[in-house]
């Protein structure tokens, strides 16, 4: 007889690391209706912290949501469909950042991957600045999250 598999949750360390090693999630809001709004987004994981942070424009209704409603979620699949992790807690809207080089842009840059930054960094802050671009903060309170081993 064989077994099937089963899933197993995966301890604070390795939902962690599973954080650490994407940069694509699905962020979860809560619309006015109390529905959620789903919406894939490029993020950064700080373990030590346990923050999430994710640039957006000002404009976009995941803001409005989390200015009314700061509960949110982070859902991060693993390396394969059999995995994954959730980063859940309450999120924080920066101020937009309305010079360049001001601590908002300032927090972007630091954002961005070493590999992406960019060369003109002023110009960049510049830009950040004209898209009206805010740092939503997810502070995780809670990981959770399980793997399917084959």
């Amino acid at each position: 007889m064989t077994q099937e598999p089963t899933a197993r949750a995966l301890s604070d360390e390795a939902l962690s690391d599973l954080l650490s090693r994407q940069q694509f999630g699905t962020l979860a809001t809560t619309k006015r209706s109390g529905h959620p709004h789903l919406t894939t987004m490029v993020y950064s994981w700080d373990p030590d912290a346990r923050l999430v942070r994710f640039s957006t424009t000002a404009d976009r209704i995941k803001v409005a949501h989390l200015r009314r409603d700061p509960r949110a979620a982070l859902h991060v699949q693993g390396p394969d469909v059999w995995s994954f992790a959730v980063a859940e807690g309450t999120a924080e809207v920066s101020d937009v950042t309305a010079a360049p080089g001001d601590a908002v842009g300032r927090e972007l840059l630091a954002m961005l991957p070493e590999s992406a930054r960019p060369q003109d960094e002023e110009a960049w802050l510049a830009r950040q600045v004209e898209e009206r671009r805010v740092v939503v903060r997810l502070k995780a309170e809670r990981l959770y999250g399980t793997a399917i081993d084959f």
